[in-house]
């Protein structure tokens, strides 16, 4: 359990919880987000436990495999017919050193340690999915943001025509047929900002789990879309990702063990050779008293010369899981470049889309000015102002569409790469809370949970009333 933060971690709670005095919402940056998950997130928790697994099982590995000490002491009383009683004790110290084991010993070692190496690189790469994740939860919040803004101008602009329609009307310049249509644009547009607005909500709840923070604290997002020229050619972003990708180093790690599992099976057709020593004190108690020692050593070889085939099928089960291995790794290594391609593929037809879009909200604008413009004056059709206004509203929503689809595949290539954290993101990770008593005390969602034994005992016992109502 860590007991103090560093000065990153302080800074970090200060800029999420000051609260502004006009919208009392905690001023969050993209940054400041990605921090905070990496510090907080429960499910980074988890897969960091792993790390503390591998190592006990290489502590365990290195016990079973290599010198093994042993204490033993008994105490034994026993009481004769004729009424006497003996009464005797014995302390013995052991040791067992295996001399050789065929490289069992040493190959069991071997894995165990290539398991601690990729506990660790699966944490780093459980640190960079969240980041991506945190990415695309942020600019998700930030697009439903801007859409929320689109549909709310929508509806004001359809409010403002309905009125100068029923205005019309009642001067006897439109026809009722008019003021009915434009109450169905109004009326659909505010489904849409309805719509729109739990969209926000959804993004902002969601970005919040990330980060695992108070779920109802109001969030107001400091960071924008800006347009950062990614310069990197595809086969050199596949190439960056088949050397830096923790996952695939993983798969490589996975591949090392099952070549130890083999060595370790072939040694079930070798001899094995130990010594032990031993050291043992005997007290006599009753009916009289007396002390006596020893002390032992042994050579200990032994050989299975036929067991059935049992080594050999260990050996042949272990060359599977090799092979096996070596199938998953290539499999990986076809899904990274895929995975690499699709992202790439797709953030620079978001870059398209982005320039594509520049001058097309400006020329929906005036059209829309236009059509407004001639229905005021009696020329023009109420359709014209509808399309208009579809159209402005499209045009502003492509443009958002793709700022934000830019921007999330863009962090979804590097991450598909496998670019690693920044010093910031680093230094934040470090501050994660393992302890796991500590997590659940300071958890307010454990809290407000409750004790899921006790709902699982009531659980049982309304499923053991309705097995009674049926008998």
């Amino acid at each position: 359990m860590k007991n103090k933060k560093n000065h990153l971690a302080l800074a970090l709670a200060g800029a999420m919880f000051m609260m502004t005095p006009a919208a009392y919402a905690a001023d969050v940056s993209l940054q400041d987000a990605i921090n905070r998950a990496l510090a907080e997130n429960t499910g980074l928790k988890v897969t960091q436990k792993g790390e503390d697994s591998a190592k006990y099982k290489l502590e365990k590995a290195k016990i079973q495999n290599g010198v093994a000490p042993a204490v033993t002491g008994e105490l034994n009383a026993e009481k004769k017919d004729s009424g006497a009683t003996d009464a005797s004790g014995k302390l013995a110290a052991t040791v067992s050193i295996p001399i050789y084991s065929g490289g069992k010993n040493q190959a069991t070692i071997k894995q165990a340690k290539i398991g601690v190496q990729s506990a660790d690189l699966q944490t780093e790469r459980e640190r960079e999915n969240l980041k991506l994740n945190v990415i695309k939860a942020y600019y998700n919040a930030l697009e439903a943001k801007k859409t929320v803004g689109v549909r709310q101008e929508t509806v004001d602009k359809y409010k403002e025509h309905y009125n100068n329609v029923n205005q019309l009307y009642s001067a006897g310049a439109k026809a009722r047929i008019d003021v009915i249509r434009s109450s169905v644009e109004l009326s659909n547009a505010q489904q849409n900002l309805i719509k729109a607005e739990n969209n926000y909500e959804v993004d902002l709840a969601t970005l919040r789990n990330y980060m695992n923070m108070d779920r109802t604290e109001p969030l107001n997002l400091t960071s924008d879309f800006s347009y950062d020229v990614f310069g990197i050619d595809m086969n050199d972003c596949i190439d960056y990702a088949y050397k830096n990708r923790k996952d695939l180093l993983v798969d490589q790690y996975k591949l090392e063990q099952q070549e130890q599992a083999i060595k370790a099976a072939k040694a079930g057709y070798l001899p094995s050779l130990k010594v032990s020593l031993g050291l043992d004190q005997t007290e006599k108690y009753k009916p009289s008293s007396s002390s006596s020692h020893g002390a032992s050593a042994g050579v200990g070889l032994s050989w299975n010369i036929f067991d059935g085939g049992l080594t050999r099928a260990e050996v042949k089960s272990a060359k599977t899981d090799y092979d096996i291995a070596r199938l998953n790794l290539l499999k990986d290594k076809e899904d990274i470049d895929l995975s690499v391609r699709q992202a790439y593929y797709s953030m620079r037809e978001a870059e398209k889309r982005f320039n594509s879009t520049k001058d097309a909200v400006n020329q929906a604008e005036q059209d829309y000015y236009i059509a407004r413009e001639k229905y005021r004056a009696g020329e023009g059709l109420m359709l014209d102002i509808i399309d208009a206004q579809e159209a402005l509203s499209t045009a502003r929503l492509n443009q958002i569409s793709a700022q934000y689809d830019y921007a999330r595949y863009k962090a979804t290539v590097e991450n598909a790469m496998g670019i690693g954290l920044n010093a910031s993101e680093t230094a934040a990770a470090g501050d994660l809370e393992n302890d796991v008593d500590a997590t659940l005390s300071q958890s307010s969602i454990a809290e407000r949970a409750g004790d899921t034994a006790e709902a699982l005992r009531a659980a049982e016992q309304k499923q053991a009333e309705r097995d009674g109502e049926t008998k």
